[in-house]
């Protein structure tokens, strides 16, 4: 027999229950392509945000390299699973704009929502990679370099090299006293060839990549890299490969190691080579602004960015939608921008974050973290230097570098290397126009 007692308890919390039911937190799938420490960082954000607040729940999820985990993205889009946030590198931007439909820009996002937003407040450099023509930002910028120079200063010291070099003669000059001293494989390298040597040796020089902004302001654009400054630096690439003066370390980053073994004094790569850096090698270093030409006017310009930015899927919720745009929220805290730049390496991405970082004196003790800031915030962008945006980037830089190669290689000169790379980028591009239409 129940007892009246006990079944009067049932009833209640029954109707307690009925009454006022548990609210479902909305959870926001992300899915990235972060490794080792930089996953760790990005569990880290998830979990903070998680606990500042009951009603939603970021969940991240390795899943692979920059195009394998743009690639899933996409692929999952098509079968209606996509994640609410994927992280893009950089140069799949034209790739997600011309994805109809796949994504909600980011702008439109915060204003739907009703998040405080104002895309003033955020790097020009480093918004304006992600941002239309009118200062619409369509992603959100998450971990952002650039290309440096990293500088053995105890093989200068060895070399009897006073001051480090400034400008691509001073460079030249350097590498050849470099090898002389007993660096007889590598005076000077850099890794990412056409990253180093076409995207940012132009924005630096405030010469096109190419047409319409390079890109930025439409995807008719056309390749102009085959320049005479173009030209001549590649020429005098090659002539250096002769001798190893200069040497050439490939297109990603699997030879930034020379640098931290001792091998190569001078070797350009990108910003966020810190850590390793840090970890690896055994003599005093630092890291400086890259190299220009004197001799071109108004250089150095600005450099642009390397990484990736948080790219919103579409066709989710609305509740789903305002969950995501409070995590953005939370990641433009000045405070958290400010701590992850000084712990991570990444740059602060708005305008608060790198003032109060410079204000608490943080770079006087820690001047390489700033270098990338220098270059970004040099001067303020141009048509030239806001960044790039060609389709099918990964295979044209491919085809750059098939063609750099050749010509570091002797089979062919500057000038027919560079003519072609343009003329084959060209031809890939007029295919992705017709696509993104």
């Amino acid at each position: 027999m129940i007892r009246p007692q006990f079944a009067l308890a049932t009833l209640f919390a029954c109707t307690l229950a009925l009454a006022s039911p548990a609210q479902a937190v909305t959870e926001i799938q992300w899915w990235h392509a972060m490794t080792g420490g930089n996953n760790d960082i990005v569990n880290k954000l998830a979990a903070d945000f998680n606990a500042s607040q009951p009603d939603y729940k970021v969940v991240p999820t390795f899943k692979g390299s920059y195009p394998d985990t743009m690639n899933a993205g996409i692929a999952a889009f098509r079968a209606g699973t996509a994640p609410h946030i994927l992280q893009v590198f950089e140069v799949g931007t034209a790739t997600m704009m011309s994805a109809k439909g796949a994504v909600k820009p980011v702008y439109q996002l915060m204003k739907d929502a009703g998040e405080p937003f104002d895309p003033i407040n955020y790097l020009p450099a480093i918004t304006g990679y992600y941002s239309t023509s009118k200062g619409e930002m369509l992603s959100f910028p998450f971990n952002s370099s650039s290309m440096v120079m990293w500088v053995n200063l105890d093989a200068l010291k060895k070399a009897n090299i006073a001051e480090i070099p400034k400008t691509w003669p001073e460079v030249f000059e350097d590498a050849k006293k470099l090898k002389a001293a007993g660096y007889a494989t590598c005076g000077f390298s850099n890794a990412w060839a056409t990253w180093a040597n076409i995207e940012q040796f132009s924005a630096w020089h405030n010469v096109p990549i190419g047409t319409k902004a390079n890109g930025l302001d439409g995807f008719d654009t056309e390749l102009k890299f085959n320049s005479p400054l173009h030209v001549k630096h590649l020429q005098t690439l090659i002539e250096l490969q002769k001798d190893k003066t200069y040497d050439y370390s490939g297109r990603a980053n699997a030879s930034e190691s020379r640098f931290g073994s001792g091998e190569c004094p001078l070797f350009m790569t990108s910003s966020g080579y810190y850590a390793t850096a840090k970890g690896t090698a055994k003599f005093a270093f630092t890291s400086v602004p890259m190299p220009y030409y004197p001799d071109v006017t108004g250089a150095p310009q600005n450099s642009i960015i390397g990484g990736a930015s948080l790219w919103v899927m579409g066709g989710k919720k609305p509740d789903e939608y305002k969950g995501i745009a409070k995590f953005f929220s939370f990641l433009s805290d000045t405070d958290r921008q400010a701590k992850l730049h000084q712990e991570s390496g990444y740059l602060p991405i708005t305008k608060a974050a790198y003032e109060k970082t410079k204000t608490d004196g943080f770079y006087d003790k820690n001047p390489i973290l700033q270098t990338p800031l220098k270059e970004l915030t040099n001067k303020e962008p141009t048509e030239n230097s806001r960044g790039l945006r060609f389709g099918n980037m990964v295979q044209l830089r491919d085809i750059w570098s098939e063609e750099i190669e050749a010509a570091l290689g002797g089979q062919k000169t500057a000038q027919q290397a560079l003519d072609t790379a343009v003329s084959r980028g060209n031809a890939m591009l007029r295919t992705f126009e017709k696509t993104a239409k």
